[in-house]
């Protein structure tokens, strides 16, 4: 069993469709705690996270929509999920657009380089995520956690001098992506992250893929972080999010890259991202990603 701490993330400020914020209290009222205290875990709601106060900041260069109020939250949210590590627990952040993976990951981050151990970090989306305030062509900040996580330029003023972690971008995987902004791709490509396209599964399939990843962070020793975008799943099964893409993983696909990861004993801390209720049908997508969650952490067939 694990010791697993739930942290809400209501925020909605990196993304373009307002809805975003409703995503925590609609992953409790879709059963996510009891679901993982059914499945023997010990698991503690700490309820949602109090974004920091709003400083003056330094406004980034380039284009950064509501620069002030996502560095609230990142340092907030890298505090918190920091402290859970050090109790010897894992976070399960749910969200809330992918901009509070900068806070999240970061925090985590900060705890694997203390621990001496490499972090991997599984990025499960249809986009890349791979955008900064220089090349994001909407300032969007939920199109830059991956790039800013990974060093990139241009995200100084998220965390000003208060302590945090990054990630190499070697350990980075981007997974079932299939929307890549030119400015990303040539990122991407310079700074050798591995990314798993939807291309790349159909050809090679999930199991192989996903046991890929797992080989290389059980190999390194390291740790490692999911991070769980809505629109990772094929918009048919998952309709409640402001960027859904077709094509994206069916729900036994999605299902065996859970299982897989839960058998490989590596006990991932989460993100649960981008769950917009206000677009979603009979709270199915809410539901299916309490089922995916169940996967990660146990739940099996037979």
């Amino acid at each position: 069993a694990q010791a697993l701490t739930i942290l809400g993330a209501p925020v909605e400020a990196g993304a373009g469709v307002a809805g975003c914020a409703m995503g925590p209290a609609m992953l409790r009222t879709a059963g996510i705690v009891s679901t993982l205290k059914d499945l023997g875990h010990d698991v503690v709601d700490r309820g949602d996270v109090v974004p920091d106060e709003i400083g003056e900041g330094v406004p980034p260069e380039g284009k950064a929509r509501h620069p002030a109020l996502i560095s609230a939250w990142a340092r907030a949210l890298a505090r918190e999920t920091y402290a859970i590590l050090r109790e010897g627990r894992l976070p399960v952040v749910i969200g809330g657009d992918h901009s509070l993976a900068m806070g999240s990951i970061s925090g985590v981050a900060r705890h694997a380089a203390e621990a001496r151990r490499k972090l991997f970090v599984l990025w499960l989306d249809a986009h890349s995520d791979y955008n900064t305030p220089l090349t994001s062509p909407t300032g969007n900040m939920h199109g830059m956690p991956a790039a800013m996580l990974s060093g990139e330029p241009g995200f100084d003023f998220l965390f000003g001098g208060e302590e945090h972690g990054s990630i190499d971008p070697a350990c980075l995987s981007l997974f079932g992506i299939r929307s890549i902004d030119a400015d990303e791709r040539r990122l991407l490509r310079a700074r050798g992250v591995d990314v798993v396209d939807m291309r790349t599964l159909d050809e090679h399939g999930f199991a192989v893929s996903i046991r890929r990843i797992i080989d290389r962070v059980r190999a390194a020793g390291g740790l490692l972080h999911v991070s769980l975008d809505v629109d990772f799943l094929d918009p048919t099964i998952a309709p409640g999010v402001g960027t859904a893409v077709p094509g994206g993983a069916t729900y036994r696909e999605a299902h065996l890259v859970m299982e897989l990861l839960y058998e490989s004993g590596l006990s991932p801390s989460l993100d649960l991202v981008e769950l917009n209720p206000f677009l979603d049908e009979r709270g199915k997508s809410a539901l299916l990603l309490v089922d995916l969650t169940a996967s990660l952490f146990g739940r099996q067939v037979y």
